[in-house]
């Protein structure tokens, strides 16, 4: 094999002239892991700082992603193939202390008591989950049985799915647009990913489990990428899974643990209520406020979303108001792992162009 190849085919190019500019980038999420990788190819020294002990981001804590099913770890090891390139530094748990801008080059102080210099940033720090304990209603932290689409897919990654009382379900409810279209939570945008990933996860649980009900609760189905209608219709011909187009209002625990909830049916005009024995939020994308918080600092803005705001929605999505620092991935707004990794590669090339107008 050759040495600049790995199982999944991922090439990996070699030194290549250096242009003479050092980037420094926050966030080694898959969104940082690439554009490392691309800037690294065009011959530019990257410096790559991620908080966590591992790179990979919210991607490495998922089990299989849509529309295919491929498991999540694929995306990963092709990503850190890429990075291993000779203009590459990676800084894994280390956190961004401050940022300054001093004449044309910024500063980066770390965790560790270093101080990185560079001539662009780009920031890929992503984004953090809602916190389920806000909508009280749905019961999250109260009832056992009532857990998120991110611990749902911890017991996938497990190979299981069973109640708090280790039991397999019998009937499950999935509930989509959980702190997203939300005005009580002051999330009124769309999360993106929430609907396909009800979808994928009502699929999997039948797949699993061929007798279990599967219930989704939804306000619309945004299906609106490539595979993702196709994956609907499966989940419905194929899985029986059962949709029903409308937001819960109530969830309660009976003495048997299981969640009694209350639905209002809007395609029928009438309310619903049933027993399930394990129900899931599908919760959505926030901005990281401390990070928000950091990068204001520098004089960085928000948008109205509180995403970090970009130069021209259409022109410069990867510019900010600020020269020489650049953003990719999700700190901008929900994005699906296509977009995040298409947005990184644009970010390479948009801060390339900056060094060579």
């Amino acid at each position: 094999m050759n040495a600049n190849q790995n199982n999944n085919n991922a090439f990996v190019s070699p030194p290549v002239e250096d242009l003479g500019g050092c980037i420094l980038i926050i966030g080694g999420g898959i969104a940082g892991m690439e554009a490392s990788r691309q800037l690294a190819m065009l011959g530019y020294n990257v410096t790559l700082v991620e908080k966590e002990p591992k790179l990979g981001g919210h991607v490495r804590n998922w089990d299989k992603l849509f529309p295919n099913k491929r498991p999540s770890q694929e995306i990963i090891t092709n990503l850190e193939e890429g990075i291993k390139h000779p203009n590459i530094t990676v800084h894994v748990g280390t956190h961004i202390i401050s940022l300054q801008k001093n004449g044309n080059t910024f500063e980066v102080n770390l965790s560790s008591g270093s101080t990185l210099t560079g001539d662009a940033v780009l920031i890929t720090t992503g984004y953090s989950l809602f916190n389920a304990h806000c909508k009280e209603e749905y019961g999250y932290g109260i009832y056992h049985n009532v857990i998120t689409s991110a611990e749902l897919e911890h017991l996938f990654a497990h190979g299981e799915v069973k109640t708090a009382e280790g039991k397999i379900p019998k009937r499950v409810g999935i509930v989509h647009c959980v702190g997203s279209r939300d005005e009580k939570c002051g999330n009124i945008y769309c999360s993106r990913v929430c609907c396909v990933t009800g979808v994928k996860q009502a699929i999997e649980i039948k797949e699993m489990y061929p007798d279990v009900e599967v219930f989704n609760f939804y306000m619309d189905l945004r299906m609106f990428a490539r595979g993702f209608e196709q994956l609907y219709l499966e989940a419905q011909q194929k899985h029986r899974v059962r949709f029903v187009r409308g937001r819960l209002s109530e969830a309660a625990e009976n003495q048997e643990h299981g969640i009694v909830i209350k639905v209002d049916d809007t395609l029928v005009g009438r309310p619903m209520k049933m027993t399930v024995d394990l129900l899931v939020l599908m919760v959505g994308f926030e901005s990281i406020k401390s990070n928000n918080k950091l990068f204001a600092e520098i004089g960085l803005q928000e948008d109205e979303d509180r995403f970090l705001a970009v130069g021209d929605c259409h022109l410069a999505g990867n510019r900010t108001n600020i020269p020489g620092i650049f953003v990719a991935g999700t700190c901008t707004g929900p994005k699906s792992i296509n977009e995040t990794l298409s947005n990184a590669c644009s970010a390479a090339l948009a801060i390339h162009r900056s060094f060579n107008s």
